[in-house]
This record gives C-alpha cells, sequence and structure tokens, in this order.
C-alpha cells in the first residue's frame, strides 16, 4: 500500500490525541506508584512486556498463517496496554491505580522495545531481503511523538489548567472509542474483499492470544498472592492492547495494511473477554460484599 493521508496524516494524529486524553488522566504520582507497589507492578510488566510477546510469538509460529500476518500479530503482542483497560478495570472492580501505573509505564517502555523486537519479527517471519524495513532510531522517535510527548502534554494541562483537563477528559474516551472505530472500519473497507479469508488465516491466533493473555495474567497474580483487585487488573492489562499503536506501526509506519489485519480484529474482540471479565469482578464483589454482611 502506498503512503495515504490515512496512514500517513490520520493515524499519527488519531494516536497522539488519544495518549493526549491518557495523559489528561494522569498525574505524576501515579508513577511513584511503582515504589509503593512493587510487587505488583513488576508482575504486570512481567506479564505485559515478557510473557504476552513469547505467548504471540509461539502462536504465530504453531497456528497456520501467512508471514505477514504472523509478523502482525507479534507486532500487537509488543504492544502496551490499550487506553480502555484503564476505564474496563473500573467497571471490572479491579485495581484501578495499578492499572493506571501498569499502562504508563507499558507505554514508556514500549518506545524501546518495539522497534527492537519488530524488527527481529520482521526478519524472522519475512527475511532479511524482504523489503519492509523497520528503522529503530526513526521508528522510537516517531513513536514518542505520538505517544509520549501527548502524554506528557495531557499530564501538563492537568497541573496547570485543571478545570480544562476535567472538562477535556470527560469526552477523550468517546473521543478515543470514535478514532478505533474510523480506523478500523476504514481498513475493513479497504480490504473487504480479503477479509474471509484474513478472518480465517488471524482468526484462532487472535482468540489464543487474548484469552491466553488474560488467563496468563491472572493467574501469574494469582500464585504470586496478589490481590483480586491486582489479578483482574494485571488481567485486563494484558489482555487490552493498544490496537491503534500496532495499526499506526503496521499500516502506517510499514506501509503494510495487511499486518494490521490482526490488530483491527483484536480490538473488536477484546471486548467481548473485556465484557465477561467485568462480570467475574463485580460477581466476586458482590460475594465478597456479601459474605462481610453475613459475617457481621
Amino acid at each position: 500500500m502506498e503512503t495515504s493521508f490515512f496512514t500517513a496524516v490520520f493515524l499519527p494524529i488519531a494516536l497522539a490525541i488519544i495518549m493526549l486524553g491518557m495523559g489528561l488522566s494522569l498525574i505524576p504520582e501515579d508513577f511513584v506508584r511503582v515504589v509503593k507497589y512493587p510487587k505488583a507492578v513488576a508482575v504486570g510488566l512481567g506479564s505485559q512486556l515478557v510473557l504476552l510477546p513469547l505467548i504471540g510469538f509461539v502462536i504465530a509460529k504453531i497456528v497456520p498463517m501467512p508471514n505477514f500476518i504472523a509478523t502482525g500479530l507479534v507486532i500487537l503482542a509488543l504492544c502496551p496496554s490499550g487506553v480502555s483497560s484503564n476505564l474496563i478495570t473500573y467497571f471490572a472492580k479491579g485495581d484501578v491505580a495499578l492499572s493506571v501505573t501498569l499502562t504508563a509505564f507499558s507505554s514508556a517502555i514500549t518506545v524501546v522495545t518495539i522497534p527492537i523486537f519488530a524488527n527481529l519479527a520482521l526478519q524472522h517471519f519475512i527475511g532479511q531481503t524482504a523489503a519492509i524495513a523497520l528503522p529503530i532510531g526513526t521508528t522510537m522517535l516517531q513513536i514518542f511523538v505520538v505517544t509520549l510527548l501527548p502524554i506528557a502534554l495531557g499530564m501538563l494541562i492537568k497541573q496547570l489548567f485543571p478545570e480544562l483537563a476535567r472538562r477535556l477528559e470527560k469526552v477523550s474516551g468517546k473521543i478515543a472509542i470514535a478514532f478505533l472505530f474510523v480506523i478500523i472500519t476504514t481498513l475493513i473497507i479497504r480490504e473487504w474483499s480479503r477479509l474471509p479469508d484474513f478472518i480465517a488465516q488471524v482468526g484462532i491466533g487472535v482468540v489464543l492470544l487474548n484469552i491466553l493473555a488474560m488467563v496468563v495474567g491472572f493467574y501469574f497474580g494469582k500464585v504470586l498472592n496478589l490481590s483480586l483487585p491486582q489479578q483482574i487488573c494485571i488481567a485486563i492489562e494484558v489482555g487490552f492492547q493498544n490496537g491503534t499503536l500496532a495499526i499506526a506501526v503496521t499500516a502506517g509506519l510499514l506501509n503494510n495494511p495487511d499486518m494490521a489485519i490482526p490488530a483491527a480484529i483484536y480490538s473488536l474482540f477484546m471486548y467481548i473477554t473485556g465484557f465477561a471479565a467485568i462480570h467475574y469482578g463485580r460477581k466476586q464483589a458482590d460475594l465478597q460484599l456479601s459474605g462481610d454482611s453475613f459475617v457481621k
């Protein structure tokens, strides 16, 4: 696909606006929680930045799919948690403070990790002679400009103009959903004739990645004796990938819309498991509340 207004302009601007909205909800203390909750943060980041990419790579190797689809799946697994993970965690009665901390830290760390490991995925699945290349330095700068910089700007606005930040934050979630809808709809329209084949090729991989990510995140926290709200938070953080960023990297930076198909389908499917997480979390909270009332 040749560079177009969609990939060269709209995608980066959409992602930057979404990240700005996330920054409006953050305060410096959110980054200090890594000291306050070191174990929970370590488990969450380990699940997000180590276990998830490994799961993605194994699925891409085991499940039959074209090399460009496999590469897109791995790049999706390399992305940080999505901005909607904080909202889903809130509805699921998870640890929202931990969710915000993990989202903030994973977004910062993946500025470095995505270009490096995405390049390795390209070399592994497509080969050294592939026409596609991911310049690490340039990519790091581009991801910084459309992710960390807007987040920092949003935090600055919150500090200097709190009332303005509150008003903007109310609409930022709706804007994020609208942008994601436009992005996915545009990809579907562009690739409509090949979409059934893409779903057949990547459907199993996407479902496995999402479900395994959430299950592994939940039980990793459980084995390490984290609280139930923390376990729920980590499961959601690991399962809710930043699909917009994955699409921006694949369809935008790499100029290959086929690689963006896993992220587009994943961005829709993850809300199904997200609703399941909300149901589970609220049910457990009600049971705990009933138990406490019975004891009293």
